[in-house]
């Protein structure tokens, strides 16, 4: 008997291996054009915010004010990425404003337009460049909603929710780089984990109803809920007609994949009670927890009226034992205003700060300042609003009349009570306004004086705006703390606001003012030595006669400020940004000053001797008869800097640029040095002639015979040069 032979049919495995081809083919081709589109709409904001950045970096350019717009957006990014943002106004070039208006506008610009393409046509231009098609169960684009939900919360949401939720509480965080990776990775995996495996759909695609398919090939829809009829599944070997293969693909391709939700729906109809019953029980838990709810709010808002009457009975009680007719004793009013106090109420706390005014008993007096400070930070609005008003009355009275000197001490024992609840609830008093608050001295000659002193307090995220703070003693206090983070240097840091408040002879010594705003303030004849100015903003402050000896302003924002006659020495200004400022007559003595922006600056008379200005932008700055001696000028920008009269002996110019620099009657030839000067010190023999060595002097300025002979032999260059 013949064996039969069994002739092998391969024609399932090549049709499953073309699919699992067509399919990857697929996912590599959505894969690129969602990287195209995520390139353009990162290189329309990136390329004009980098354009930004040098704009900004131009000397020449005028400069204005950031745009509030970019400001709270700032804001918004910053705070949860525990960014350390710039705070406040900060001035910035006029074209950096419209730059970077634009990097904020062509990004929104050209994802909404991405966003309707794809709702109207199922494609957008790097899609259609790649073949890819984005359509609904019915086989036509997807519409506005549907794509919302694909690609707002589908692909973004809810990606990069998880991503920033596993970095804010891990220890990556604060690490910004780590975050983008994880939420690159994130997206990565949302939309090609579940593709990858053939007839499988990403999030965003289950979520918004919508398919991707090959926009090269015919759409055949095959909706198996709707038809009664089975279609093919991913990877059967059903016998495909020939001719008919691309069909067959495009139809498995938009095959709903909603078997859950179509059980779900047909059971529902197949049991109605059961439905009947979840809806009913649903309701039913909802009714019961409004009537709870109702119920807690109703008692203890009746608890509440209770409390408020009680308080009221005795409140009144309380006023009418410490009328001035009822003949209490004094030991006696000093019981009932403890016992006002412990009322701790708003009635009270006005009642008292009312009494405290008029009251001339010095005993009394000191016995309302401790109810008040035992209520605590409450009653400051009301001790600000009664300080607003006394130091309106002073202001109205005439110096010379005997009415000033009874108003001037209702406000001393005003001020001092504000003092001790400061001092006592040291770090309790975030987001307190005490904006225009009269704290610091005032009075006629000869009177008696109020001294705010806050040594070693914690004062963070107080606002004293436009506050007379004059003469206060403010010795190793805080002005910032950390936010709800934790962590310093980030946007959630809680930092008060001193803009414009008046602070003459104020002693700010060993004081923490990091990134505390100060913009316009008046510190004059101030005492900062050693404090921590890092980042603050001091936007056209008055510094003048200040004493900064050993103080941090590394990164502070000092542009237009005004400190002529101050004492910088020994101070940092490492990245510090002083451009317009007036340093007339300072003394800076190894002062550091290395990338801070100095143009257009005025330095006129002072000395910077041994200060460190290596790469610091000096164009366009006055330093006529300044002492630069010892001085670093590495690689700084000096292009039309004034430097008539300056001594630059020993400076070193390694690098610097001083084309259009004025040096006419400047020192260049090293001085014998005074015995009494220990500070500069006289270099090694044969390091001198580093001094100007390689510097191009052939654009400077007023260069007289001695200086060009003295830069050709010490290795200078200049056309004159043998």
């Amino acid at each position: 008997m013949a064996t039969p032979i069994v002739k092998k049919n391969n024609t399932n495995q090549s049709n499953g291996t073309k699919n699992t081809a067509k399919t990857n083919s697929l996912v590599t081709r959505r894969l690129a054009a969602w990287a195209v589109e995520m390139t353009l709409l990162l290189a329309s904001g990136l390329v004009p915010f980098g354009l930004g950045v040098y704009a900004n970096s131009r000397s020449d350019l005028n400069r204005v004010p950031l745009n509030p717009v970019l400001v709270v957006t700032e804001r918004a990014i910053a705070r949860p990425l525990a960014l350390p943002a710039s705070y406040g106004i900060r001035n910035v070039a006029w074209p950096t404003n419209i730059l970077w208006s634009i990097a904020l506008i062509a990004p929104t610009v050209l994802s909404w337009w991405q966003l309707y393409l794809l709702a109207k046509t199922g494609s957008t231009l790097p899609k259609r460049w790649f073949g890819v098609r984005v359509v609904n169960e019915e086989g036509t684009p997807p519409g506005l909603a549907a794509v919302f939900v694909r690609e707002g919360i589908g692909r973004l949401t809810v990606p990069m929710s998880i991503a920033y939720i596993l970095w804010r509480y891990s220890f990556a965080f604060p690490n910004l780089g780590l975050f983008t990776s994880l939420a690159v990775l994130m997206i990565l995996g949302e939309g090609l984990a579940l593709p990858s495996r053939r007839g499988r759909k990403a999030l965003h695609d289950w979520l918004a109803g919508t398919y991707v398919i090959d926009a090269h090939r015919p759409t055949v829809v095959a909706d198996a809920a709707t038809s009664g009829r089975s279609l093919p599944a991913a990877g059967s070997s059903t016998n495909v007609p020939e001719g008919n293969e691309a069909s067959a693909t495009a139809a498995m391709a938009i095959t709903p994949d909603n078997s859950n939700l179509v059980s779900l729906w047909r059971r529902m109809q197949q049991n109605p009670n059961l439905t009947l019953f979840g809806v009913a029980l649903t309701s039913m838990t909802a009714v019961l927890a409004t009537l709870i709810g109702t119920q807690v709010y109703l008692q203890s808002q009746q608890s509440h009226r209770e409390s408020q009457k009680i308080n009221s009975q005795q409140f009144l009680a309380l006023v009418k034992q410490l009328s001035p007719d009822s003949g209490a004793t004094i030991s006696e009013r000093q019981s009932l205003i403890l016992a006002m106090g412990s009322l701790n109420d708003q009635q009270s706390i006005q009642f008292l700060t009312d009494m405290m005014v008029n009251e001339t008993n010095p005993i009394l007096i000191d016995t309302i300042q401790q109810a008040l400070t035992s209520i605590g930070i409450p009653t400051i609005t009301e001790l600000h609003n009664k300080n607003q008003f006394l130091a309106g009355e002073l202001q109205s009275v005439n110096s010379a009349s005997p009415e000033r000197e009874i108003r001037q001490k209702r406000l001393q024992v005003n001020q001092q009570t504000i003092n001790k609840i400061l001092s006592v609830y040291s770090g309790k008093a975030q987001n307190l306004d005490l904006s225009r608050v009269q704290l610091g001295q005032s009075g006629t000659p000869g009177s008696s004086f109020f001294s705010l002193v806050l040594d070693n307090t914690d004062l963070s995220g107080i606002n004293f705006k436009s506050a007379n703070l004059n003469q206060a003693n403010f010795k190793g206090s805080r002005f910032r703390s950390p936010g709800e983070d934790g962590r310093l240097d980030t946007y959630d840091d809680v930092v008060s606001d001193l803009t414009q408040a008046q602070m003459q002879q104020a002693n700010f010594t060993d004081a923490n003012l990091s990134r505390v705003l100060m913009i316009g303030s008046d510190l004059s004849r101030a005492t900062l030595n050693r404090a921590n100015l890092a980042n603050a903003r001091l936007v056209g402050a008055n510094l003048s006669s200040s004493q900064l000896v050993g103080a941090d302003l590394r990164g502070a924002v000092l542009e237009n400020a005004s400190l002529t006659g101050a004492d910088l020495g020994d101070a940092k200004f490492k990245d510090a940004n002083l451009y317009g400022a007036r340093l007339g007559r300072v003394i800076a003595i190894g002062t550091q000053l290395s990338f801070a922006n100095l143009t257009k600056t005025d330095w006129q008379a002072s000395d910077l001797s041994g200060a460190d200005l290596e790469r610091a932008n000096l164009t366009n700055a006055n330093l006529r008869a300044t002492r630069l001696t010892g001085a670093i000028l590495r690689s700084a920008q000096l292009e039309n800097a004034n430097l008539q009269n300056a001594d630059l002996s020993l400076v070193d110019l390694r690098g610097a640029n001083v084309a259009g620099a004025d040096f006419q009657g400047a020192i260049l030839t090293p001085n014998r040095q005074d015995p009494s000067d220990q500070f500069v010190q006289t270099p090694d023999v044969g390091s001198v002639s580093a001094v100007v060595k390689g510097v191009d002097f052939s654009q400077a300025k007023n260069l007289d015979a001695r200086q060009i002979a003295y830069i050709c032999t010490q290795g200078g260059l200049h056309p004159r040069c043998p």
